[in-house]
């Protein structure tokens, strides 16, 4: 079996060329005509970013393509390790373990299960609408295309930014082969991966594969007692069966699942909230846990990669009074599973008919401490379900001077999401309990307890009070419904001038019910004394008491606690045009215009105010771009560049309210206007047969315009200027990849790879404790191969100068936190293929 060229493996716009084994020493001296050829040829990789097979350097859009191969060598083994060959895409994770994707930086930080990402992500073009259905393992795939930019013509809602699409190796007719792959690593790390694919007579294939990851030994270490976090347990499957039972037809029937049961990140505190800040001498700051104070003084300036701290297990799982505890260790035990089924039927020499099929449904159930500090500051218990069934049809084919697509696109979502927290050493709290005891001035001195007493209500004991508000339930239930037709079409205007124009109208509508809820009785002291004492102070009404296990949002317009539910029903239509000159084979000039639409969202907030759990309307982006493609000095030199404008209306975004009682909390709002601009661009050089070089970087901007809102400490402050979340001014990647044959039927490979991002913050107020520094990351491997293919071993390191970085950082009402990157790990892997 020939190895592929190394020249197949170059990218596109922005993207990156890793070397491969160098075909010129596997064929004879007189094959240099078929060497030129493959030379020419280099550069050029296959995509299906316009629904139809191109070359990656004859289309006008910003993308980056990567083989499958490629990701192999770069240990690319999950969504969050694109990173290190797509520098303008930032993967972080909120507290709650849910993936936040940032493209350029157009992104939607959100902690819910219940959220979509204004970057989408597809399975073989079947939308993975919920970010967190992208946790299991990467395995097995064709190839990896990166779109930036809106693609709601042809790929509908919620790609405001871009998209990413996982196209997986398919089964191939007439073929018998497969591959099997087992790693070894540090923290007693052991993975396998492979492919089996069977040919079952000329017409029909079915190709399985799998990968497993194993990790006996957490990576993150508590600096306060002898335990730790991050064993990693995933597995990941997927059963692909592809058949052409006439001419002119296909039809492929897929089935993948994934199941993760690894220990969840754990943190670092490094600071407080304003509201309860020693340094600030509030009154809720009396009220932090006897040691917090020392504990973060002793130690924000000293985490490390491998330290982290939380709450003991025995601790944690005890029942207190009325609040009970969590008894589980912090761990994901989460699965998902997803059907594909396609039909293509060419039922005309230049039109096709395609049927597209989707069905996922993720089961989540973890436990996350995020306290960063070995106390009971925030610890949660996730459970949640989504279930979608999408249904695609489209016809394409050339008519004319046009290539066209139209199409109809229908789905249906129904989402569970909901989580028990457990906080009872918050000085939140702890202020609140002593709040309901302590004298009011506004009773004459008499404290809250007494007075309702007074009038006859006494259900509560003192130590009901001492021991109440340690827990809590959020739920919520969503029923979401997306209908859309589309069109677009290429026109050849002549043979180097192509224009592209699309136009896409989607109704969404989307039904809410939720609340945060008392669980077992935990809240109805602070709720029934502490809030309605509160509520009736501020909006003038003593409202009756709640039960065991009611809702406890308190809605002001209605002034009641009960479930909030909302109905979103929005429409919009999404276009784009653009101009792509082709003056020669070697460089490609485009220019575009397009529009694009984030569906309207509702958050699931721990929700002491109905308005915390109020949807935000849909976003639109304005996207202007220009770039172009140029292959220079023979193909010796790939440069791309793109340069980009984003005029954003009503962009979601997190914001603080007031509130009578915490001072402020977080909602939904929508951000009238804001912009963000900046330039892409890539250049790889092949210096030599053996030596390649690929340098790739994005410059951004992000300004929020004319925003009037307030701070955590609920000061009002001007937001204009203020940049996006999760947007550093500068990221970029360099990969080198030096491949020789070192004999006639042995080689060499060598990558070195790094990552670099200027600082950024997690919110968009210039808070400290927020902030995310700069910081640059560095992978490396080795490895030795047999030039026909048949086996590879190699060594591996990712991270290898152990840098210390944080992908995230949060609050949790009263410690501020950061989530570290992943400390240094090393490793071998041997694959072999027949």
């Amino acid at each position: 079996m020939i190895r592929m060229t190394k020249g197949f493996l170059a990218c596109g716009v922005a993207g990156f060329a890793i070397g491969m084994p160098n075909p010129a020493w596997a064929q004879s001296a007189g094959d240099e005509a078929v060497a030129a050829e493959s030379s020419a040829d280099r550069n050029v990789i296959i995509v299906t970013a316009n629904r139809r097979e191109e070359a990656i350097t004859d289309v006008g859009v910003s993308i980056q393509a990567f083989s499958g191969e490629q990701l192999d060598n770069l240990q690319v083994n999950s969504t969050e390790d694109l990173q290190v060959v797509v520098p303008s895409l930032n993967v972080s994770r909120g507290y709650q373990g849910i993936p936040i994707y940032t493209l350029r930086g157009i992104g939607f930080n959100t902690i819910n299960l219940s959220a979509t990402s204004t970057v989408g992500t597809y399975q073989d073009e079947v939308a993975l609408a919920y970010p967190f259905m992208n946790s299991g393992p990467v395995f097995d795939l064709n190839r990896v295309e990166v779109l930036k930019g809106p693609q709601g013509t042809l790929y509908g809602r919620n790609t405001t930014g871009g998209l990413v699409n996982f196209i997986s190796a398919k089964p191939e007719f007439g073929d018998f082969n497969g591959s099997v792959a087992v790693e070894l690593g540090t923290e007693e790390t052991l993975n396998t991966e492979g492919h089996l694919n069977i040919p079952v007579g000329d017409a029909v294939a079915v190709r399985a594969a799998w990968r497993t990851e194993r990790s006996w030994d957490g990576w993150q270490k508590s600096i306060s007692r002898d335990e730790t976090q991050g064993e990693v347990e995933r597995y990941g499957g997927r059963l692909t069966i592809a058949a052409e039972p006439v001419p002119d037809m296909r039809f492929e029937l897929a089935g993948n699942f994934w199941i993760n049961k690894s220990d969840t990140l754990a943190a670092q505190a490094v600071g407080f909230t304003p509201n309860t800040d020693p340094a600030n001498g509030t009154l809720f700051s009396l009220f932090n846990a006897p040691g917090l104070a020392d504990y973060v003084a002793a130690n924000a300036d000293n985490w490390t990669s491998d330290t982290a701290d939380w709450q003991p297990l025995d601790a944690r799982a005890q029942d207190i009074g009325r609040g009970a505890g969590i008894d589980r260790p912090n761990a994901e035990d989460s699965n998902f599973v997803g059907l594909r089924g396609m039909l293509q039927f060419d039922f005309a020499p230049d039109i096709s008919f395609i049927s597209l099929t989707g069905y996922n449904r993720v089961e989540r159930d973890a436990a996350y401490d995020w306290s960063g500090a070995p106390y009971e500051i925030l610890s949660q218990h996730a459970e949640g379900e989504v279930e979608s069934l999408s249904q695609e049809i489209r016809f394409q084919g050339t008519t004319g001077p046009a290539e066209w697509v139209v199409g109809g696109y229908y789905a249906n979502d129904k989402v569970i999401d909901t989580n028990q927290t457990l906080l009872g050493q918050n000085a939140n709290v702890g202020a609140i309990r002593a709040l309901i005891l302590a004298p009011q001035d506004a009773l004459g001195g008499a404290s809250i307890y007494q007075f309702f007493a007074a009038q006859g209500y006494a259900p509560y004991s003192i130590n009901d009070v001492l021991t109440s508000f340690r827990t809590y339930r959020d739920e919520a239930e969503f029923d979401v419904e997306t209908m859309s037709v589309f069109a677009s079409a290429d026109w050849e205007l002549s043979p180097a001038l192509t224009l592209t124009t699309g136009v896409r109208y989607t109704k969404d509508t989307q039904d809410y019910e939720g609340c945060s809820r008392d669980l077992n009785g935990s809240m109805l002291p602070n709720v029934n004394l502490f809030n309605r004492f509160f509520f009736f102070v501020n909006y003038g009404a003593i409202v009756p008491p709640i039960s065991e296990n009611e809702c406890n949002t308190f809605d002001v317009d209605t002034l009641s606690f009960g479930p909030v539910t909302s109905k979103l029903d929005e429409d919009n239509v999404a276009w784009r045009g653009a101009l792509t000159w082709e003056p020669n084979d070697d460089t490609l000039l485009y220019a575009s215009v397009s529009r694009g639409f984030k569906s309207g969202s509702t958050p699931v907030n721990a929700a002491n105010i109905a308005t915390q759990n109020r949807p935000a309307r849909q976003e639109q982006l304005t996207a202007y771009e220009v770039g172009t493609k140029l292959a220079l000095a023979n193909n010796s030199f790939n440069l791309n560049l793109a340069g980009f404008y984003y005029d954003y209306v009503d962009k979601q975004l997190a914001v603080y309210f007031a509130d009578p009682i915490y001072t402020t909390l977080l909602r939904l709002d929508n951000i009238p206007e804001s912009r963000a601009y900046g330039i892409d661009g890539d250049l790889t050089w092949f210096a030599t047969d053996e030596l390649t070089f690929a340098l790739a970087g994005t410059w951004l901007q992000t300004e929020i315009v004319g925003y009037q809102g307030i701070n955590a400490a609920g000061q009002p402050l001007d937001y204009d200027g203020f940049e996006f979340p999760y947007s550093p001014e500068f990221s970029g990647a360099a990969t080198i990849t030096y491949d020789t044959p070192i004999t006639a039927g042995l080689g060499l490979r060598a990558i070195a790879n790094g990552r670099y991002q200027s600082s950024t913050s997690s919110s968009i107020e210039d808070f400290a404790p927020l902030a995310i520094d700069s910081y640059g990351i560095l992978n490396a491997s080795l490895a030795v191969y047999d030039l026909d293919g048949a086996w590879e071993a190699s060594l591996w390191g990712r991270n290898v100068t152990d840098t210390y970085y944080w992908a995230s950082a949060a609050t949790n009402a009263n410690t501020a936190v950061r989530f570290p990157g992943r400390s240094a790990s090393y490793g071998a892997t041997v694959r072999f293929r027949f």
